[in-house]
């Protein structure tokens, strides 16, 4: 059973190598915390808001999210999770290829708590895996 501390993971995105990449980074690290994963930005929505007969995604969560996904890329997932006053405050890290400045700067505008730069798959999974290890060891999350 997991206690009300236990820090979630939604981990957005669409291609089923860097899941597994994700997956396997998590396991070498030796993190506990549950992982849940989401195709595209609506499946996402869905988890975060308890919709399409899914069970709500407890709270805290971190969101690590891709940017290109079909239906709803990471761009528009972010847009609409900023309009959602119960989802406003979610802390999202965006993981992506692109290394395009608009693309940085836009994810920051939309309230990134940071960008993570994926030229090298295997080497980012893990530096993202520490990351956010000491992320949620080291910042309080508020209650609900």
């Amino acid at each position: 059973m997991l206690d009300s501390k236990t820090v979630q993971l939604l981990h957005v995105e669409d291609d089923d190598i860097c899941i597994m990449g994700m997956a396997r980074a998590f396991k070498l690290a030796k993190l506990a915390n549950p992982v849940s994963f989401a195709h595209d930005g609506i499946d996402a929505l869905e988890m975060l808001r308890g919709s399409a007969d899914r069970q709500r995604l407890p709270r805290p969560y971190l969101i690590l999210l891709d940017l290109n996904m079909p239906r709803m890329g990471g761009v528009e997932f972010l847009e609409e999770l900023r309009k959602d006053d119960d989802l406003k405050k979610s802390i999202v890290f965006v993981m992506s290829t692109s290394s395009a400045d608009e693309d940085l700067v836009r994810s920051y505008n939309l309230g990134a708590a940071g960008y993570i730069l994926k030229s090298n798959p295997a080497g980012a999974f893990l530096e993202a895996t520490a990351l956010l290890d000491t992320y949620w060891r080291v910042v309080e999350f508020p209650a609900g």
